[in-house]
């Protein structure tokens, strides 16, 4: 089993799950609440990983992280290095692939909280943001934890997008998933198995809490109204 691959993976996953709660919040708020009736426009780029191959995404982001690229231009003038072939580059188009895994359970589960509370909350001259914090984020928890799980889940599996932006290099973008994918090209398959044994019982275990958080919603939901 390629331990260095795996902690890679997990140290990817957890970045883009921290990333993806500091920016896919206020996007899924906004979807949830604004009145913008052209947000619809919003929620479709948001989506679009879900549907779009992962090639041609890593492709289009390959591109815009290029050195020759503003993206990079302007990296590259701040830090002296490249984005494509490195982890920062990998967690980015990590970001940007999980982003719906992020944004749709955490805008669904806003959706879920009683507007009266949050109305009630306004009218006694409580601000926006206190009554996220103290109103909507712990109704919503359970979505919001939903959220994090799925993200940090399919980062630890990705392949194409990784591969097209951060290539094979052991110990910098080599994640589990292509540390598969070599082994089978090598014939490895024992080692490949055990890899894939590994990401199997992670997903299965990913899905089991994301169903049960999602039950105990379902259950606990109306002691809230």
């Amino acid at each position: 089993m390629d331990w260095a691959a795996i902690a890679l993976s997990v140290r990817l996953s957890a970045w883009t799950t921290a990333a993806l709660l500091i920016i896919g919040l206020p996007i899924a708020y906004w979807l949830t609440f604004s009145p913008r009736r052209w947000k619809f426009l919003v929620e479709a780029v948001v989506a679009l990983p879900l549907v779009l191959p992962p090639t041609v995404l890593g492709f289009y982001l390959l591109l815009a992280l290029s050195p020759q690229s503003p993206i990079g231009q302007l990296y590259g003038r701040l830090t002296g290095s490249t984005l494509p072939f490195t982890f920062q580059g990998l967690l980015i188009a990590s970001v940007l692939y999980s982003l719906p895994f992020a944004v749709q359970p955490f805008a669904a589960a806003f959706a879920a909280v009683d507007r009266k509370l949050i109305e009630a909350s306004w009218s006694l001259g409580v601000s926006r943001w206190a009554t996220f914090l103290r109103v909507i984020a712990p109704l919503a928890r359970p979505g919001l934890l939903t959220g994090m799980i799925l993200s940090f889940a399919h980062t630890l599996g990705e392949f194409g997008v990784v591969l097209m932006v951060g290539g094979n290099l052991p110990g910098v973008t080599r994640t589990a998933s292509i540390a598969i994918y070599d082994e089978v090209q090598a014939l490895n398959h024992e080692a490949a198995a055990q890899t894939s044994l590994f990401l199997l019982v992670v997903s299965f275990v990913v899905l089991a809490v994301t169903y049960a958080l999602q039950r105990d919603r379902s259950v606990r939901w109306p002691l809230h109204l």
